[in-house]
């Protein structure tokens, strides 16, 4: 499967089967689905450029408000991808969707055409949604949403695309976002539920939360999970620790935390907001502190992938890099910070440089929005999206001081 890389903004899993017969575990209002990385080699890829893009479009849309038609935003670059197959109707027919913790619209129709069933509701109301460099429009339905076994949505609303944009591949994007991004999209409604939403207000999930578990790409068994409903301490080595969402614009739009960052022992982004975000490839830090980060580490701008490059020394003389939330201090230690150097080809890079996983979010500090703690800090450490009690939660596992990379 290809996807062109111009059409989407970041970062993708692939659902797997698990080695059970059913990748779905079960356990007291909770459930969960196993998936796998999987690296497309396609040639070069600017993932900075793309994240940047990325939170750049996050903040146009943030700023414009509620009731503004604010965009959502896929997560996907190429380089490496996760979708899943979602049944819908009944008889189920399977479409290939991208999960999506940055948009909160379900929707199909970009490739195979909807097929109706006698659980499919035509609602009458138009929905349209711009993802940057991608955007769908068309009527708004409601059906029956599987999953997976026990994960069955009854009148989930989804999209049914008329027209698609930049999606080349897929068949849509099932939505696991705040439900306030589903704002201005839908014609008649203030904002839609997501499937997150149904399967707490149906009592399918005791709680409304979402855990995921990234493993390192490089790590051999990279299988990860999303659990509906709690989270899994078996993937945990340290209790979760929550954190009140930001009240700070436009970052509490989205998963958004207050925070600060330090190198060593100097400050290089006080205590300010930004967001958490699974569809952003690496650690984007306002200009004016990845200014400090590049001085103090000797980095210099290699211009093909767009990182931070260091050499084997100036890697012996890393140090702890420290994302201090309400108090509590999460380190990437200096393999954390660097992009696995198995995977430098895919991103144009040479096989034997070192590159950094932080970079430059575009503009500096004091914007509402200058920080993304992506994929790069969420491989390290257990992240837990609460919409119950609005709160954003964090746990160490077996890979938060891994030497992987």
């Amino acid at each position: 499967m290809k996807f062109p890389f111009k059409a989407f903004l970041s970062i993708l899993f692939v659902v797997l089967p698990s080695a059970d017969a059913s990748p779905l575990r079960r356990d007291t209002g909770k459930a969960t689905l196993s998936f796998a990385a999987r690296v497309n080699a396609r040639g070069a890829v600017n993932v900075a450029d793309a994240d940047r893009a990325r939170a750049q479009a996050m903040k146009q849309a943030g700023s414009m408000g509620k009731r503004a038609g604010r965009s959502s935003f896929t997560i996907a670059n190429g380089v490496v991808t996760y979708t899943a197959q979602v049944g819908i109707g009944s008889p189920a027919t399977e479409y290939t969707l991208l999960i999506d913790t940055g948009s909160s619209n379900t929707w199909l129709g970009a490739s195979a055409p909807y097929n109706p069933t006698s659980t499919s509701v035509d609602t009458g109301n138009t929905v349209s949604v711009s993802y940057g460099s991608g955007k769908f429009s068309g009527e708004e339905y409601t059906d029956t949403v599987t999953l997976s076994t026990g994960l069955v949505i009854a009148e989930q609303y989804i999209g049914v695309a008329s027209s698609a944009d930049g999606f080349d591949g897929v068949d849509g994007i099932l939505g696991v976002g705040p439900a306030d991004l589903t704002e201005g999209t839908v014609s008649n409604v203030n904002t839609v539920p997501t499937v997150t939403d149904n399967l707490y207000s149906q009592g399918i999930i005791g709680t409304e939360t979402l855990g995921i578990y990234f493993v390192p790409p490089s790590v051999p068994d990279s299988a990860g999970e999303l659990t509906f409903g709690g989270h899994d301490g078996s993937k945990t080595t340290s209790s979760v620790t929550y954190f009140p969402l930001t009240t700070t614009t436009p970052a509490s739009y989205y998963w958004g935390i207050d925070q600060s960052i330090s190198y060593g022992h100097s400050t290089i982004l006080s205590e300010t907001a930004g967001i958490v975000d699974t569809g952003t490839t690496l650690i984007l830090i306002a200009s004016d502190a990845l200014s400090k980060y590049q001085t103090a580490t000797g980095a210099t701008m290699d211009e093909t992938t767009g990182l931070l490059m260091i050499t084997s020394g100036q890697y012996d003389k890393l140090k702890t890099l420290t994302f201090k939330i309400g108090g509590q201090a999460y380190g990437l230690t200096p393999n954390a910070q660097i992009w696995p150097r198995s995977l430098n080809a895919d991103i144009g890079g040479a096989s034997d440089s070192i590159y950094l996983i932080v970079g430059d979010i575009g503009s500096n500090s004091g914007s509402g929005l200058d920080f993304i703690n992506g994929y790069a800090f969420l491989q390290r450490y257990y992240s837990v999206f609460d919409t119950t009690n609005n709160q954003v939660g964090f746990a160490t596992t077996p890979h938060t001081d891994a030497t992987c990379n």
